[in-house]
């Protein structure tokens, strides 16, 4: 049986003689359905408690991070400090709220077992996104770090290599530079990744260059798919300069990208990353041998 309350009487399309009853009629409806709902308790209301939230719980976060870190061995606080200051205002928050979660992340202090080689990863948010899928492939095999960065542009490599190789011995460096470089100049692009390389190889450590994956065209034109085949081509002939081997990521990724690639956008989803993670060990095994 339907609500009286809700039923629509006639009475409101007579003449407006009869007004009184429609109002009569709307006045017996329940009061949520004649006044907008307030907002639940605790959500803001306008866009300045929405910020003056989110700073309070963005300081909570950090005090908790601030707390845990306090109580981490000296070496562990020492590269916390060292995130701290190359990660940046997108990075360095995800990072304190996998922290304080007891998340395990690309960026982990990386204890090492004495008896394996030791790698890092150098590369942006697709190396960061593979990381983790590196080191499950090479446990037992290798001690997989990474750089405490996004490592961005080679312009980004040129000013902050010394912090990433640290004072370590390496015995393999896997790298890669070229989403970030997508608009650079190709001589600039090649010069600053002929330094790179220079530097890197004084390391001692074998060197594998991974090709940068594939990137979308987007409707502006800010991006466009072959301007990453140009840098793929030109950064192949500097590391053939070298002697440096190359781990053909854009190629083995490239026949699934329907499969792998997230819509409209240069990352991958889950399998996509575990699948390139499997290439990169593969590569770095062979430099091992």
């Amino acid at each position: 049986m339907k609500n009286p309350a809700f039923s629509f009487h006639p009475a409101c399309l007579m003449k407006t003689t009869f007004l009184p009853v429609c109002v009569l009629l709307l006045s017996q409806l329940p009061l949520h359905a004649q006044t907008a709902s307030p907002p639940p308790k605790g959500e803001p209301t306008n866009a300045a408690e929405a910020a003056a939230q989110k700073a309070a719980a963005e300081k909570e976060i950090d005090a908790k991070y601030q707390e845990l870190v306090s109580r981490l061995p000296e070496d562990q606080q020492a590269w916390e400090r060292v995130l701290q200051e190359q990660l940046g205002g997108f990075y360095l928050p995800i990072h304190k709220r996998e922290k304080i979660s007891g998340r395990s992340s690309a960026w982990d202090f990386g204890t090492d077992d004495p008896k394996l080689p030791r790698v890092l990863l150098i590369g942006d948010s697709v190396s960061r996104g593979y990381t983790q899928a590196v080191r499950k492939a090479l446990t037992g095999k290798a001690n997989v770090h990474r750089a405490p960065a996004n490592c961005g542009p080679t312009a980004s490599g040129i000013k902050n290599i010394e912090t990433w190789l640290g004072n370590d011995q390496w015995d393999v460096i896997h790298f890669n530079f070229g989403i970030h470089d997508r608009n650079t100049p190709l001589q600039d692009y090649t010069g600053r990744l002929d330094q790179l390389v220079e530097r890197l190889a004084k390391t001692g450590a074998k060197l594998v260059w991974a090709t940068t994956t594939p990137i979308p065209d987007t409707p502006e034109g800010k991006q466009t798919a072959s301007s990453i085949v140009e840098r793929n081509k030109a950064a192949r002939e500097v590391m053939a300069k070298h002697g440096v081997a190359t781990d053909d990521l854009f190629g083995a990724v490239t026949p699934h990208l329907a499969e792998y690639q997230n819509p409209n956008d240069v990352h991958f989803n889950g399998p996509g990353y575990d699948f390139l993670g499997r290439q990169v060990a593969l590569s770095i095994e062979t430099a091992l041998k």
